[in-house]
């Protein structure tokens, strides 16, 4: 259609802009002339630059939220904490400590380790006793050595003499570091693997039986009632002595519960055996197991995995010497005193 000035109207012919996110522009073209375009472009143009540096909110979230930890991997970071712990504890080799809500925490094994340190002991406050008790069913008490049989009054801890025992000396026999000895880090070729439940949780506990420990067994056996006694739990002590002894050699076993805690280390107080003191003696690598009753000691080194170690064979003829005396107190006597070979069998 003509307006007159040779040129074809347009009126319903239109123009379409769609690129200012999703604002569509149409308008008749016979109207965009002049000042009209002009504006028109300058709107346009205002449009596409606001639509550019509009924010989008899922990414002002992220920018906002970039250092914040979802709920899950946190439970996810602490529990890797958790495991990196526990292994720490295992590469060292010293046993993890379960922990009592009730108490300070309880650690499975009393042993000695190489720098002369002692695990296995609950933590005590200025007055020497535990915080929070013992935790464990032990019993604390001051005493004082060689005190009489009955002392505390209580039920003895061993059951009367077996017929066939009644003439024998009562052997008392440590565990950890005397007959074996035990660790959370793995060991080439060790004796038993023990699996034992800390917290919830399965580990496995290496044991090495210490040298000669089985023939030790078999002789001790014949000659004296032989009974374990050790300062660690039964958890791990039961199933370790279930594995040695195979020719129940041992009478009677006594573990943490039965000791007593004095001056911060568990004590084997041997007048709460129930039998006569003159008839019982005692093997241990530490000195302050035997606290209340030294004269009744026979004392061994520590041990830990020295393949040529002898120790066990050695005081075989300690013992044997001992046994043939009607009272272990008359070797004392005769010769004079607590420097005898009951107590320097060896350098320990």
């Amino acid at each position: 259609m003509s307006n007159g000035y040779g040129v074809q109207a347009a009126s319903e012919t239109t123009i379409s802009d769609s690129s200012a996110d999703d604002v569509s522009y149409a308008k008749p073209i016979g109207q965009i002339a002049g000042a009209d375009f002009v504006k028109h472009s300058s709107s346009v143009e205002k449009k596409r630059s606001t639509a550019r540096r509009k924010p989008r909110w899922t990414r002002c979230f992220q920018t906002l939220c970039c250092c914040v930890t979802p709920p899950r991997e946190i439970e996810k970071i602490q529990s890797n904490q958790r495991t990196n712990s526990t292994n720490n504890n295992h590469q060292n080799g010293r046993p993890s400590t379960p922990t009592n809500n009730a108490g300070p925490p309880i650690q499975l094994i009393t042993q000695v380790h190489r720098d002369g340190t002692v695990t296995g002991l609950p933590q005590t406050g200025q007055n020497g006793q535990p915080i929070g008790g013992s935790g464990d069913g032990v019993t604390t008490y001051d005493k004082v050595a060689n005190d009489s049989i009955g002392s505390i009054n209580e039920k003895p801890l061993l059951p009367p003499l077996l017929p066939h025992d009644s003439k024998k000396k009562c052997l008392v026999i440590d565990l950890d570091e005397t007959l074996v000895h035990s660790s959370f880090k793995p060991v080439k070729n060790p004796d038993f693997v023990i699996p034992v439940e800390i917290d919830g949780v399965e580990h496995q506990v290496y044991v090495l039986k210490r040298p000669y420990v089985d023939e030790f067994l078999a002789r001790v056996g014949e000659h004296f009632e032989c009974i374990l006694f050790t300062a660690s739990l039964a958890k791990y002590a039961d199933p370790v002595a279930d594995l040695l002894d195979k020719k129940k050699v041992f009478r009677g076993r006594l573990f943490r519960e039965a000791c007593v805690f004095h001056k911060g280390n568990y004590v084997k107080d041997l007048s709460r055996l129930g039998r006569n003191l003159e008839q019982c003696l005692i093997i241990d690598n530490s000195p302050a197991s035997y606290a209340f009753h030294p004269e009744n000691a026979v004392p061994v080194t520590t041990w830990f995995d020295d393949p040529a170690d002898t120790e066990l064979l050695d005081i075989l003829p300690t013992l044997e010497h001992l046994n043939g005396y009607t009272s272990i107190y008359h070797m004392y006597q005769l010769e004079e005193g607590p420097q005898s070979e009951l107590l320097n069998h060896c350098s320990c």
